[in-house]
C-alpha cells in the first residue's frame, strides 16, 4: 500500500528554511529607523539660505508600526521639534531603514502625505532607476540655479525611494498592498 504526498503537509525541513530561519534573520535587522529629509532654514526668507536635512524621528520594532508612525508623526507636525529644531523644515521624503541602514520602504511627501513607493521588481528596474537618477543628480550639479539644482536632487532622491534593499523588497511590497485604515 502506498500513500499519496498531501499538499496540506510538510516537513519540518521545509518550515524551518520557508518561515523560522527568515524570521530569525529579519528579527536580527531591527529595530526599524524612521527618518524624514528635507529642507530646513532659520528663517521663512529665499532659498538661499535654506539647506537639506535628514531629521531621525523614532525606532520601532516592524515594518508596519514605522509606517503607521511615520504618518502619525507628520499628521501632527512632529518631525522637527526638538531642542536642535529648525523654525521652518519642509519635509520631502520619508525613509525607514533597518540596523545596517538598508532601504525597508521609502515615500515622497506631498500635500502632508506620504506616497509610499512601491519597490523594484528586479535588479534591471533597479540599474535603470540608479542610472536616471545619476543623470538628474549631475544635471543638478551642472546647474548655476540653486533652487534648480534642489529639485533635481529630490526629483532623483524619489526615485532612489524604490530601491529598496533586496532582503525587504518582498515584505515591502506586501505592505503596499494591505488594505490602509482610514
Amino acid at each position: 500500500m502506498t500513500f499519496a504526498r498531501s499538499e496540506t503537509f510538510r516537513s519540518i525541513g521545509q518550515i524551518l528554511a520557508s518561515e523560522v530561519l527568515p524570521a530569525l534573520f529579519r528579527a536580527q535587522k531591527l529595530p526599524l529607523r524612521i527618518s524624514c529629509i528635507g529642507v530646513a532654514s532659520y528663517d521663512a526668507g529665499d532659498d538661499a539660505e535654506s539647506f537639506d536635512r535628514m531629521i531621525p524621528l523614532a525606532e520601532c520594532p516592524s515594518p508596519e508600526e514605522a509606517m503607521h508612525l511615520a504618518s502619525l508623526c507628520l499628521s501632527r507636525g512632529g518631525i522637527c521639534n526638538g531642542p536642535d529644531s529648525f523654525p521652518y523644515f519642509q519635509p520631502r521624503i520619508m525613509l525607514i531603514q533597518d540596523c545596517d541602514q538598508r532601504l525597508v520602504l521609502a515615500g515622497e511627501i506631498r500635500a502632508d502625505i506620504i506616497l509610499w513607493e512601491q519597490p523594484v521588481a528586479s535588479d534591471a528596474e533597479a540599474r535603470r532607476i540608479v542610472t536616471e537618477a545619476s543623470r538628474l543628480r549631475g544635471m543638478a550639479f551642472r546647474t548655476s540655479d540653486p533652487a534648480e539644482a534642489r529639485r533635481l536632487r529630490y526629483r532623483a532622491a524619489a526615485l532612489e525611494a524604490r530601491l529598496v534593499d533586496p532582503f525587504w523588497r518582498d515584505a515591502a511590497a506586501d505592505l503596499l498592498h494591505l488594505p490602509q485604515a482610514a
